[in-house]
């Protein structure tokens, strides 16, 4: 495969992903707290067999995508947005294991439901995992354009 194609191709996963993270931010999190306390656990649990397929494996792709940009970009690729573009997946999902991850088990068991401090936290924070996301995005644009 070209290198400058499989750029593009690391560029519209990103992108893909980004439209996912924006989802989770503007709407799904946010429907929770309409959520009836009775069928939230149902609602979320559906939510989490749905991740596999347009969350994670995606997310997976990203990651192994741009740690294989690393050694297979184009020659014009800059360093710093090829390490930059793998940070900001890395620091994402490191959080997310720490923090997010962490939250959503906890929201789980929490019988509040939608009024639970967990969902609430989750809330106040998830934008810094939108930014992270949309960072990689971005700086994956920015390669593009310097290789044009």
């Amino acid at each position: 495969m070209n290198e400058r194609i499989f750029l593009l191709a690391n560029l519209a996963l990103g992108f893909c992903n980004v439209g996912t993270i924006w989802a989770h931010e503007v709407d799904i999190f946010r429907t929770w707290r309409l959520v009836d306390p009775k069928d939230f656990l149902r609602v979320q649990t559906t939510h989490w067999r749905k991740l596999p397929y347009w969350v994670f494996i995606p997310v997976g792709l990203g990651v192994v995508g741009s740690l294989l940009l690393i050694w297979y970009h184009p020659v014009n690729s800059p360093l710093w947005g090829l390490i930059g573009a793998i940070g900001c997946q890395v620091l994402s999902m490191i959080l997310t294991g720490a923090f997010w991850g962490r939250l959503q088990a906890s929201l789980s068991r929490d019988p509040l439901g939608p009024n639970s401090p967990h969902l609430a936290k989750i809330l106040g924070t998830h934008w810094i995992r939108t930014l992270l996301v949309n960072l990689n995005a971005f700086v994956l644009l920015a390669c593009v354009i310097v290789i044009l």
